[in-house]
């Protein structure tokens, strides 16, 4: 099983906290959206939860639709705001293809649920690289 460091190199120079142990019940997607209870994902098969009238198709438009039906907004930074909650989307650097979002916590850090991995606190370019690609977008939602 390869390390945190071998699957997100950037993990290393940026630091990371481990928040959670590995559970199989929920990832990224799910985590971004405030779930522990399900998988998310807009499979074709059905097999993983996707909300009802989002379409299922891995686009980086599906998953902004699937945001703005939880309330989130298209915002043009990632910097800390008090008053909001914020969620970046990774793509891959080829395809285009959502791989990763990521939701932001206090000053500034990331909370991230890797796949079926850990949770971790990190830097917002942390888990940017070959595996989960880059940030192609941010969006923000009032706090409750």
């Amino acid at each position: 099983m390869p390390t945190l460091f071998e699957l997100l190199p950037n993990l290393q120079e940026k630091g990371y906290d481990l928040t959670s142990p590995e559970t199989p019940f929920y990832n990224c997607m799910a985590w971004a959206a405030g779930d522990t209870a399900r998988w998310w994902w807009p499979d074709p098969n059905d097999q993983y939860y996707w909300p009802a009238g989002i379409p299922r198709h891995e686009t980086l438009q599906t998953f902004i639709l699937l945001l703005k039906n939880i309330g989130y907004t298209v915002c043009e930074d990632a910097k800390y705001e008090d008053a909001f909650e914020k969620v970046a989307i990774y793509v891959d650097d080829l395809t285009g293809k959502p791989t990763h979002a990521a939701r932001q916590v206090a000053y500034g850090r990331w909370t991230s649920k890797l796949g079926s991995l850990v949770d971790i606190e990190h830097d917002i370019n942390g888990v940017s690289g070959r595996r989960y690609g880059s940030i192609a977008a941010i969006m923000k939602r009032p706090k409750e």
